[in-house]
């Protein structure tokens, strides 16, 4: 086995962070010892990478592992990249001292962006989730990676667009898909294969761009695409108005009767950038606790 070390900038909330991956079934996640494994696509070969805090919020150290035989600067890199480490969170801090969502930042520090493990399977997992209940959500996508995907080292792998390519759209509907998002996973998959949509160089796109484009494929909305830009590519300016959750955190810290609306959200968010991002996953973790 051969392990790294790795001290973050900043303030860093990993526990945080393992609460909110262990809401996936699909990624495997110990409270007590701190870690998380996480799958790595590399080249053609499929390891397991396992990434544990062995410091504090205040001053976080990280140690990555891993039994395989592989490239170890490429593999730091990538880990690096997912969970952020290089961000000083305490700059965020400061910034959202001099707004009213003050108080929230003091009470959840150093929460991170901590990306989605793959651009495809983020896209994928999106797009299963949208318009439903969190519960029946990571069931669905449960069904979808354990049938489709593959297992290594106890840690699940989604299946490759060219695996999803080739099903029917009846394949999906037997895991209790809609025909509607049984259509929107296997032709988006089918796009990719055939070259048509290409997830690493529309991830290198401006916001707006990304959205322009992504929000033409059939199926993928403006929350589908605010959600993968946040989740897959990290970006630190997003902010999903139309989001259940975080009108109802709102709500709740704006002690209103009823949801504010998407138009509210919209405007108000824009005293929060260019970190609005943040200020969603704060909201976000104000009403998950």
């Amino acid at each position: 086995m051969w392990k790294e070390y790795y001290h973050a900038q900043g303030i860093y909330d990993f526990d945080y962070s393992l609460r909110r991956l262990s809401m996936d079934p699909l990624i495997r996640t110990n409270h007590k010892e701190r870690w998380v494994d996480v799958p790595v696509r590399l080249d053609n070969n499929k390891v397991v990478v396992r990434v544990k805090a062995e410091g504090t919020t205040e001053k976080p150290v990280f140690a990555v592992m891993s039994d395989h035989d592989i490239d170890q600067d490429i593999i730091f890199e990538h880990i690096r990249n997912i969970f952020q480490w290089d961000k000083d969170l305490d700059d965020v801090h400061q910034f959202f001292q001099q707004t009213d969502l003050s108080m929230l930042f003091n009470q959840y520090q150093g929460t991170p962006i901590v990306r989605d493990f793959n651009l495809y399977d983020s896209l994928m997992k999106v797009i299963i989730h949208q318009q439903l209940n969190m519960k029946f959500a990571f069931t669905l996508s449960t069904r979808f990676v354990q049938k489709y995907g593959k297992e290594v080292d106890g840690s699940w792998f989604y299946p490759e667009p060219e695996t999803v390519a080739k099903l029917d759209y009846e394949d999906l509907r037997e895991l209790q898909f809609s025909q509607r998002k049984a259509e929107y996973v296997i032709d988006t998959s089918r796009q990719m294969v055939d070259g048509e949509l290409d997830l690493h160089e529309i991830s290198k796109l401006p916001t707006e761009e990304i959205m322009k484009k992504l929000g033409k494929v059939r199926g993928i909305g403006p929350w589908t695409v605010q959600n993968w830009l946040l989740f897959a590519l990290g970006r630190d300016d997003l902010f999903p108005a139309a989001d259940i959750g975080i009108q109802n955190a709102l709500k709740k810290m704006w002690q209103m009767d009823k949801k504010p609306t998407k138009d509210v959200v919209e405007k108000k968010a824009k005293e929060w950038s260019p970190y609005r991002s943040y200020a969603a996953l704060t909201l976000w973790r104000s009403i998950e606790d």
